[in-house]
Parts: structure tokens; sequence; C-alpha cells
């Protein structure tokens, strides 16, 4: 059974991955893929490339840039081939041995995987896997993945990976380099996005997010399919279903908050499905505002939305620096608290003495909305109407996202108008649920929209395996009631 966890720091971004098969200039377009997902993960970076002596790695704490400010650590990865990771831990924890992507060495051949998400039985399948005498080099859940296919008695790597994605539960976009092809797959369910381009010259990428496929000029081909692996090769690619057993629910988080803007999931461009959100928030949580400012930089779509349906005017009432490490890395609270107003700033002559419609995208801690609040009033803000473009996020997350535990979910411990008194707010006012699935408006027919709104209805579309003692425990300390929150 899982550890308890005992502090949320943030709505912290999950991992981005990126690889690529059949391109001469494989390690350096992996980099810049990297840096286009960059946002998806800052505790650390690698790549392994697949070079004329075998697969190679370079890897280390921090961001891309950081991890490669040398030349030389990119061109000792030259090849034809790469596989690239950026992290933000939500399982293991902040070793070394845990940056991906991973490289195996086995008597036969060599194996680099790199991941996104997280396995809910990933606790009980590492005990028996060890009790068969399995030596894990991490204690990230992704080689768990690895000691399944390396036990399994399938004569090919394809099999064998059919074999172990049957196994593991939970959400997950992974890749797999090997010398002979790439390989990617996606939970049965799509929570964690994975995408296949092409470039100009033939080469076959797939990772997290289309934005990176625009950055290195590769074209769209499709999304990766809930229960699909896709094998790439120099014949080209091919798609396979591991598991027929598939119900699309896609993390909503993805188009609220972590996804890039200019990306696109499952047909669904993330700016303009963030704007609807606005708009529906206006129209279900309307303000008596003079202006409407959008929290930067990920609540700034919304804002747009929301001015544009309130009829009410958008103003940069917020600047961020852009040079601020984020409020979730700082150790203690007074750091964070002080880190938010080194990285926002309000514009005194666009906001004083006015009414402020203030547009967020979440409300998790609710540290920041304090400081943001605090940073209006000081500013000469006549009043503020906080407008958040999600529902109240009040339950753990198990597939990727780094939220266990309810104690410090702001909207799991406090109702509406409490959290208004504590905010310092006018008014408050979240988007609903059916908002948010007719907001983001993918075409199927899935439940919720083909959305996981699991944070904010505390009903989830899998079983939680290892997860589930957590679940109840947590569950039992809400102070709101459960049923009206899932209503």
């Amino acid at each position: 059974m899982p550890a308890e966890v005992t502090e949320v720091r943030s709505l912290n971004e999950e991992c981005g991955v990126f690889g690529i098969w059949g391109d001469p200039h494989a390690a350096a377009i992996t980099h810049l893929g990297l840096h286009t997902l960059q946002h998806r993960g800052q505790e650390g970076a690698g790549i392994v490339g697949k070079t004329a002596a075998g697969l190679r790695r370079h890897y280390g704490f921090g961001l891309v840039s950081e991890v490669f400010a040398d030349p030389a650590d990119l061109a000792q990865l030259a090849g034809t081939a790469a596989l690239g990771h950026v992290r933000y831990a939500t399982a293991g924890g902040r070793i070394l041995e845990n940056i991906q992507p991973l490289l195996f060495r086995f008597s036969d051949t060599a194996m680099a995987l790199a991941h996104n998400g997280n396995l809910t039985n990933a606790i009980s399948l590492r005990a028996k896997l060890e009790a068969e005498g399995a030596i894990f080099q991490s204690t990230s859940d992704t080689e768990v993945l690895m000691h399944l296919l390396r036990r399994s008695p399938k004569k090919t790597v394809q099999g064998q990976l059919i074999d172990a994605l049957n196994q593991v539960h939970g959400g997950f976009a992974f890749v797999l380099l090997t010398e002979t092809a790439l390989y990617a797959a996606v939970d049965p369910n799509g929570f964690r996005p994975l995408v296949i381009g092409r470039r100009p010259d033939g080469g076959l990428i797939v990772c997290s997010e289309t934005a990176a496929l625009n950055a290195v000029g590769a074209e769209f081909i499709q999304d990766v399919q809930p229960g699909q692996l896709i094998t790439i090769t120099d014949d080209g690619f091919t798609a396979t279903q591991y598991t027929t057993r598939t119900q699309l629910a896609v993390c909503s988080m993805e188009y609220i908050y972590f996804a890039r803007p200019d990306s696109e999931i499952h047909g669904v461009n993330v700016h303009q499905a963030r704007v609807a959100m606005g708009r529906r928030l206006a129209q279900e949580q309307p303000a008596d505002g003079d202006i409407v400012v959008g929290v930067p930089n990920s609540s700034l779509s919304a804002a747009i939305g929301y001015a544009r349906e309130s009829d009410i005017p958008y103003e940069l009432g917020l600047v961020k620096s852009q040079y601020v490490a984020r409020t979730f890395i700082q150790p203690t609270q007074a750091l964070r608290e002080r880190s938010v107003r080194l990285k926002l700033s309000a514009v005194r002559a666009v906001v004083a003495g006015k009414s402020v419609v203030l547009v967020d995208d979440s409300i998790v801690r609710g540290t920041t909305a304090i400081q943001l609040v605090q940073l209006l009033k000081d500013a000469g803000a006549r009043a503020v109407h906080l407008r958040i473009a999600s529902p109240p996020l009040r339950f753990p997350c198990f597939y990727g996202i780094d939220i266990q535990t309810t104690r410090e979910l702001f909207a799991a411990n406090h109702s509406v108008a409490e959290m208004r008194t504590m905010l310092g707010v006018d008014s408050l006012g979240f988007l609903s649920v059916a908002g948010l699935e007719q907001s983001v408006g993918l075409k199927t027919t899935a439940p919720n929209g083909g959305l996981c709104v699991a944070y904010f209805t505390g009903v989830y579309p899998t079983g939680l395996d290892d997860y589930q003692a957590n679940l109840t425990r947590e569950l039992s300390h809400l102070s709101i009631n459960v049923k009206e929150v899932s209503a």
C-alpha cells in the first residue's frame, strides 16, 4: 500500500516525451522538441541516441538548457533515432536514477524507456517481481514495465510489450527505443496524450504534444488512441490494439492547465477549448466588473473568453516575469509566497479604482490566489471577483498528476463561501463539470465527454489498485458532502 502523501505543493506538471526514428539529426531534433515540452517537467531531462556505437545516454537534473549546456553532450548522441524526456516526479523520488529515459543493457540487446503518467498497480507488481528475483535500479514505476517485458515468454519485442502492457494499470504514455524500432503505447483510457508526426525528410516522431511537432517542422499524422501500440521501423509505422477494452477519458487538466495553448489533443485546440471555458464561465458565473484580467499564462485564453462573452474589456492587469522559478519548486511555504510576488506584479495604472474580474484556471492550495488578490488590492483595485475556469478541485489524482492527498486541496476542506472569505474576494465562482465537458467538446460518446473529471467528482474511470486504500482514507477526511460535489 502506498505511503500517505502529506503535502501538496501545487498542481504540478506531468512529464513530456519525444521520440524520433529515421532522421540523421535525431538527437538535435529531440533536443529542440524537449525545449518545446519543457513546461511539462522541470526537474530533469535526458536523451538516448541510437548511435553507430549503440544506444548512448546523457541525462541530469535541471532544465533542458542546463542538462545539455555543453554542445558535446548532444554531439555524442548523434545518430538516426533518439528518445528524450523531461520529468516532474509523480512516482518515485528525486534521485538521479529516476531521470529518464531509463537505459537498460542486456546480453542480447539494449533498450531505452520513457514514460508519462502513473501506474496504479506499480507497487504490487514491483513486490511480486522482486519476490521473483528482479533487481530494480530506480524507484520509478516506469521500470516495472521493462521487468514485465523481459519476463514475457513471447518471441518478439512487440509481443513482449503487448504482454507487459496488459499487466499494468493506470494512466500512461510509454515510448520504447531499441536498436531496430521505436514503440509507443497509451493506456486504455488515453489519460495521457501522445501524437505521431512526420518530418519532411521522412523521419517519424512520437511525442506528448502537437506543439513539439510544429517546433521541429513535422506534420501531424494522428493521436495515439487508447489501448493502441505504435511500432515504427525503417518501413514506416503500424498501429496495433493491445487491448480492445478501451474508453476515452483524457485528463481534463491537459485542456485546463497542462498543455500548451498551441497544441491539439484529439482534434481539439487547447487555446480554443480554454476560450470556450471562459465563455461558459461568464454565462454560469457572471460578475459586475469593469475589466477582466487573466492570470498569466495558462489562464489568459479563458480570460479572453470570459471578456468576450460578458462584454467586459480584457486588460493586462498582471504581468509575469519569465525569469523566476516556478512557485511549486520552492521548499518552504514562506518562499513560495514570496515567489508569487517575484513572478507576478499588478499594473497599477490598469487596475486602480476598478472592479476586477480575475480569471484563473484552477485553485489547488489557495496560496497563489490569496497572493494575487492581495496584489490587485495593493495596486488599488476597488473590488476583486475571482472566477475559476474549472470546477472545484477536491479529489486526488492517481493517473499522473502529483495530487494524491486532499489535506491541502483548498476546495476539499472549505465551502465556496468559506473560500471566498479566506481569499478576500468580493465574489467567487467556478465552472461546472458539465460546462467543462461541453467547452472541450470532444467528438465522442464516452462518459463525461471523453474526459477524466475525477478530481472534481470523485468518480474514477478505472479501478485504483494499490491506491484504493489511500482514496478511502482521504475521503474520510473530507469536510464536504461527496454526493453533493458529484451531483
